[in-house]
């Protein structure tokens, strides 16, 4: 799912490309794509946009007369510039300065766009996590420390923090020397600044890593130059110890056991019940 790095990258080259142009059409080719009724999405064609932001991990196009396009990229939605008509396409935008596409791979149609109306509408579509890159480390802590949560759950909780998913979050913990299962309220004040800095680091690093790609058309969970996301297996950039992972659900999480954990190698709750006694323990009993 692209992230505040990704999407932050994807609003600038957006900018270039359509702030100050008119949204002459919009073809829907997946009607499950538009969530709203009201106001009618009819009320968007000749709209000028005025400008562009986030909401979280959403892009938002500000429209003529308030109002707000919302789009939700979810998973496996990307944006094209001048892209061609796929039968994997969604969307295409019509601007007076070029065509805008929406594409999601799969069969699970989760993007999601919106059309609302006003300030107060959109402001009611924000989770409310708090923006880590303009936020205090005194702020950053409050949030943290809010509920009593795993790091790894703390982090992708948007109503905590804006933004942050499953992949920057393994990067900020390699990068921060914390365990993704160590619980928010466990923490020292040391360990919060360090975590404070870390998320910070990552998040600004990879936006301008981002940025030197020109328009994000290969948007990606796995990158290269990552420390541990996805690189199950995989030496470790600091250590040399085999990354782990932990995996549930469609997502894993990625992480080293000599870095983050002590050397302890955290429960895995397939392959663990799988192996039973042989599953070990430490980063040393691995063969």
């Amino acid at each position: 799912m692209p992230e505040l790095p990704d999407v932050t990258v994807y609003i600038e080259s957006l900018e270039a490309r359509i702030k100050g142009a008119r949204l002459q059409k919009l073809h829907l080719l997946n009607p499950f794509l538009l969530r709203t009724a009201v106001p009618p999405i009819s009320e968007i064609a000749g709209k000028k946009v005025v400008g562009l932001s986030r909401i979280g991990k959403r892009i938002v196009l500000d429209l003529e007369g308030e109002l707000f396009l919302v789009l939700h990229l979810m998973i496996a939605g990307r944006l094209h510039w001048e892209g061609k008509k796929t039968r994997k396409t969604l969307a295409l935008f019509e601007f007076d300065s070029g065509t805008l596409t929406l594409t999601e791979a799969g069969t699970k149609r989760r993007a999601s766009l919106h059309l609302v109306q006003g300030e107060a509408a959109l402001r009611a579509m924000d989770p409310g996590g708090i923006e880590v890159l303009t936020a205090t480390a005194g702020e950053f802590r409050e949030r943290l420390v809010l509920e009593n949560h795993t790091l790894k759950r703390a982090l992708t909780d948007p109503r905590l923090f804006s933004g942050i998913g499953n992949a920057y979050s393994d990067e900020i913990l390699h990068r921060a020397k914390l365990s993704p299962v160590a619980l928010t309220k466990d923490l020292t004040e040391e360990q919060v600044e360090r975590l404070y800095r870390s998320t910070r680091e990552t998040l600004q690093e990879w936006t301008q890593r981002l940025r030197t790609e020109g328009f994000p058309e290969k948007v990606t969970a796995f990158r290269e130059g990552m420390a541990v996301h996805g690189r199950y297996g995989q030496p470790c950039p600091v250590c040399g110890a085999p990354v782990q992972r932990i995996v549930y659900a469609e997502n894993e999480t990625n992480y080293c056991a000599r870095c983050q954990t002590g050397g302890r190698i955290l429960a895995d709750r397939a392959l663990s019940r799988l192996l039973k006694k042989s599953w070990p323990r430490s980063i040393d009993e691995l063969p």
